[in-house]
């Protein structure tokens, strides 16, 4: 892969100057990004599944040979994985028990007692990690306010280590009522079975969820001890890989909630990996936003197994504290197990190009979420794989390059894949194979914008207002098509799109995020007892921050308290301006919290109390704001084309020859007109008729969509 100039202002100010390296592992391939005097070396090799730290190993050994570079010269090393994410979806972690409270080993089959399908009959309940002969009970019992109301029966415990050493259990998950307030049983539990079971990995669910609400408490403390043996060994493994080849640098994971952490929390907490790849990718849409100056975005990352959607308005990515892996039902909410972590809000769904086409029993087109990853891979890659995807049927109707699919390392056979879809598709519905290519592509495309639609209706967004940036190595191919479907009249392609994850990873913060629950009434707030929590969690944020941060980082604090009306069920977000509460802004608290449900809900409630559940502190690396580019425009010019290629037209149901651009042809201010096909070594973007693409001042493609239709780009 080419190298491209880079502005060294577009990472994080501590990176400035260095060689950094980030590699995110993906379903399907594992994609490197080299930072290296000013220019960005990039490339994508198919992920190994059962070592997936081999992979890491290849990516990186290219981008560094691109660069004549060696490991030891890196001074920045990040990872995103899917480890925890598939462990946890494929049901493939280690051997897991739950120490529960006595009477309460029942709680994580019971949830919420709520139907999430009110009227189906046939509803089937999200089968817990930990089987029931696997959960343990054993006497103590703490109250909401930490008191130890029953002692922790020690010999209770011991005995119970018994019966998971005769069961061969791995890991353990400590969840006893209350913990959150007074961790000292799970603590002093924890500390018994590690002298009984010296091999067994132990999770408390006072450190990696020490909240209210039982079900997802434990929910989280289970899914962290499903994955630790399997996410610490592979991590630990690759981080002997890459000492070994002469990286002398930390090594970095991204979290969940877009920022960066150390190997060793990784290793410990490797349930907020969770969704480290996909939060890369929000980063990016994040910082394209604000170089562009959209402060409306909607991030569109589709790779090989699953495609992403992500709002950001004022370049802040809208945040969560949960996430469900595992749904029933694919858009359901309350269809699948909770975690409770820092997550960036997002819908994923399984439609990427290895997604799997068929017709179900209703002569209906069905795309994914099966996939077929990268192992057999697609039909037209050629190593085994016999079903037809969407990357099949991409490369029949014409939109990819058989020469340089995946910079040349894939030789795509395109018999093959006309030969899975007229099986799988075209042939049952009694069409050609090209109208079934086009069908597979219609519905892929018409899955993501359902359910970009439903996450905008649930996050109260007006859809067409917004911006798309499409970035993974099959959402240029898509986002054109997919804007359509949305009214969406404007598509940005940043530049190395295809590995658009893995740049994100470069512009990261180093943080953490402490929580504690600590119910308060507004009106009566002990602001002693607050502040004493406050600080503590400073200090254990700070303290993991400066840890895994470039000596010399700048650090700020941010502080939230989550909090609701009485009476109600669930809490807003209510950010503080200072991390220590003095008594004048303990009296403020109410009235910044109806400014904030005002924004919800148009309204407030007069007269009724508030009160504050939990309180969180965040620590992280500053970083420097993109900012625009205030340069005068380029003279617009017509770039002539590389060449032209049959691309299948479904208006004239025939191929017809469109030009083809080199994207590294390309110079600013550069305009086409669609049809045509922008190509790189990793991806190829789409402009349909009725479209422009131009080359802005950074090199990246935007694509406005003309005629009537076309809105105006208010920053309103």
């Amino acid at each position: 892969m080419a190298s491209r100039q880079f502005s060294e202002q577009t990472v994080a100010a501590e990176g400035a100057g260095r060689v950094l390296l980030a590699v995110d592992i993906g379903g399907s391939f594992t994609d490197a990004v080299l930072m290296a005097g000013g220019k960005m070396h990039t490339t994508k090799v198919l992920t190994t599944p059962a070592q997936p730290e081999l992979g890491v190993m290849q990516g990186a050994r290219e981008v560094l040979d691109q660069a004549g570079l060696r490991m030891r010269d890196v001074a920045l090393f990040i990872l995103g994985t899917t480890l925890a994410t598939n462990a946890l979806i494929e049901r493939k972690g280690a051997r897991t028990a739950l120490l529960t409270t006595e009477g309460f080993r029942d709680v994580v089959e019971i949830g919420q007692e709520n139907r999430y399908a009110q009227y189906d009959i046939f509803l089937e309940k999200p089968v817990p990690l930990v089987p029931r002969d696997l959960r343990f009970g054993v006497p103590e019992r703490m109250d909401v306010h930490g008191r130890a109301l029953l002692p922790l029966d020690e010999d209770a415990v011991r005995r119970t280590a018994g019966l998971l050493r005769e069961a061969g259990i791995e890991s353990v998950a400590i969840s006893f009522l209350h913990s959150y307030v007074n961790p000292a049983h799970e603590a002093r539990a924890a500390a018994i079975l590690a002298e009984a079971l010296p091999h067994a990995w132990i999770t408390m669910s006072a450190d990696v969820c020490p909240e209210v609400r039982e079900y997802e408490r434990t929910s989280t403390a289970c899914a962290n001890a499903y994955v630790q043996p399997v996410v610490a060994r592979s991590l630990r493994e690759l981080e002997r890989l890459m000492r070994e080849a002469g990286l002398g640098c930390p090594i970095y994971l991204m979290t969940s909630g877009g920022s960066l952490t150390s190997l060793e929390m990784g290793a410990r907490q490797p349930v907020k990996l969770v969704e480290s790849g996909p939060a890369g990718g929000a980063i990016l849409g994040r910082q394209v936003a604000e170089q562009c100056g959209e402060r409306h975005v909607l991030s569109y990352d589709m790779g090989g197994t699953t495609a992403k959607i992500c709002f950001i308005d004022d370049y802040t990515p809208q945040l969560s504290r949960s996430f469900e892996f595992g749904r029933m039902y694919r858009f359901l909410k309350g269809s699948g197990l909770p975690i409770r972590i820092p997550v960036i809000e997002m819908v994923e769904i399984g439609a990427g190009g290895g997604s799997m086409a068929r017709i179900d029993a209703l002569g209906r087109v069905q795309v994914g979420p099966d996939s077929a990853t990268s192992n057999p891979g697609p039909a037209c890659f050629g190593r085994g794989g016999t079903r037809s995807t969407v990357t099949d049927a991409n490369c029949m109707l014409g939109l990819l390059d058989p020469a340089r699919f995946a910079a040349g390392k894939v030789a795509l056979a395109p018999d093959a894949a006309r030969d899975a879809i007229a099986r799988d598709v075209a042939g049952p519905l009694g069409m050609s194979p090209e109208m079934g290519a086009l069908a597979i592509s219609e519905i892929v495309a018409e899955n993501m914008a359902g359910a970009a639609r439903v996450h905008g209706i649930e996050l109260g967004k007006d859809i067409e207002r917004y911006t798309m940036i499409a970035f993974g190595g099959a959402a240029p191919l898509h986002a054109a098509q997919m804007a359509s479907k949305l009214g969406i009249d404007r598509v940005i392609v940043p530049v190395a799109a295809s590995v658009g994850s893995a740049v994100g990873f470069l512009w990261a913060p180093v943080a953490y995020q402490a929580l504690r629950s600590f119910y308060q009434a507004a009106e009566s707030l002990d602001l002693d007892a607050v502040n004493l929590i406050l600080a503590g969690m400073r200090e254990e944020a700070g303290a993991a921050v400066r840890a895994a941060a470039p000596k010399g980082s700048r650090l700020e604090t941010q502080c939230v308290a989550y909090m609701r009306y009485r009476g109600q069920g669930h809490e807003i977000l209510v950010a503080l301006p200072a991390a220590r509460l003095s008594a004048a802004l303990a009296a403020r608290l109410p009235k910044l919290f109806e400014r904030e449900y005002r924004k919800l809900y148009d309204r407030v409630i007069p007269g009724l109390a508030v009160e504050i559940l939990t309180w969180t502190v965040t620590v992280s690396t500053r970083r420097a704001p993109a900012g625009g580019d205030a340069r005068r425009p380029a003279t617009a010019r017509r770039p002539e084309p590389r060449a032209r290629r049959p691309v299948f037209d479904v208006e004239q149901a025939r191929a017809v020859d469109i030009p083809a651009y080199d994207r590294l042809d390309l110079a600013e201010a550069d305009r086409i007109e669609g049809p045509a096909l922008i190509v790189e070594d990793q991806t190829t973007t789409v402009v349909p008729a009725g479209f422009t693409a131009r080359v802005d001042a950074r090199h990246y493609l935007v694509l406005d969509r003309r005629g009537p239709a076309r809105t105006q780009r208010g920053q309103a």
